[in-house]
């Protein structure tokens, strides 16, 4: 039995199995509709979501199973004061995979050290979110049609950003990737990231405050919001909150095929006038999210298809 705590928890090569059968199933999904009958997941999600919940909930549907769980602390035991473990234990009794987000990093962990299904982390405060970052490598290999040789810029939130975290450790086992970081001082990624991942592996990185004057040499763009609910104070909040701002403007000074992706949701980091500009593939991202749940649910439960 395996859990899914880190996209790293993968090898290279799993990690391209899943994102070859995710671009299986979304050319042939009546293959893989009745995949699941019988298997239930447990979303037991204790702080709030909407793309990831529901994409693993259709994602388990558009394989024939059913699906049980809570979508916040508040309507669950949590708020009795049930441990983590012992959820995890009670929900190995009614459901065959656990799908968990949760505010303190490592509560998945815990969760997978008393489970007897596989628990997949959902995002664990703002440590990592490994689901959306298989979400992100599909798309981008959907739509570039390759994870190497590819110079990225991660712009905004850098230092709570689970899911940029997440995209740094994925892409850094990958040749040729190229980091830019587009962040205000006070938001750039953690040291351990840098020391750890990037500096440790020699990846080529560097650091800047404005959007404007990277765009240009940007394969791909990915913006993320400033994230009310990780800041201690208002004030520091409402300071950085629209630091950046993605508009027809700017994106002028990109490439005609530069990509620009989002994790979601949006506040106004990226201008409504973007969204009919081809190269925005937020929503198309979120399709790929569903693929790409579909394809680990089916790894994890050790399910073929011939």
């Amino acid at each position: 039995m395996r859990h899914l705590m880190s996209p790293l928890d993968f090898t290279v090569e799993e990690l391209d199995q899943i994102l070859t059968l995710a671009g299986e199933i979304e050319k042939n999904p009546g293959k893989y509709a009745h995949t699941c009958e019988g298997k239930k997941l447990a979303t037991c999600f204790y702080e709030p979501s909407t793309r990831t919940r529901l994409s693993f909930e259709a994602a388990m549907m558009n394989l024939g199973g059913n699906v049980i769980g809570f979508s916040s602390a508040a309507s669950s035991s949590a708020a009795k004061g049930e441990s983590v473990a012992d959820t995890i234990r009670m929900i190995s009794c009614y459901a065959d995979i656990c799908a968990m987000r949760h505010p303190k990093e490592g509560a998945p962990l815990v969760a997978s050290l008393h489970s007897s299904i596989p628990v997949i982390n959902a995002g664990d405060g703002g440590h990592q979110h490994p689901t959306q970052t298989i979400t992100d490598l599909l798309t981008i290999r959907s739509l570039k049609g390759r994870l190497d040789n590819l110079t990225i810029g991660l712009c905004g939130d850098l230092k709570f950003g689970r899911t940029v975290h997440s995209l740094i450790h994925a892409l850094s086992r990958y040749e040729n990737v190229k980091f830019v970081l587009i962040s205000p001082e006070e938001l750039r990624v953690p040291g351990y990231i840098r020391e750890e991942v990037l500096e440790a592996k020699h990846m080529e990185y560097k650091e800047v405050v404005r959007l404007e004057e990277v765009m240009p040499e940007l394969d791909l763009l990915y913006m993320t919001r400033v994230q009310k609910e990780r800041f201690f104070n208002e004030e520091d909040y409402v300071r950085m909150k629209d630091f950046y701002i993605l508009d027809k403007k700017k994106m002028k000074l990109a490439s005609q095929d530069m990509l620009v992706l989002h994790p979601l949701p949006r506040v106004n980091e990226i201008s409504v006038e973007v969204d009919d500009d081809p190269r925005a593939v937020y929503f198309k991202q979120v399709q790929y999210g569903v693929y790409a749940r579909m394809a680990l649910i089916l790894t994890l439960l050790e399910i073929e298809v011939d």
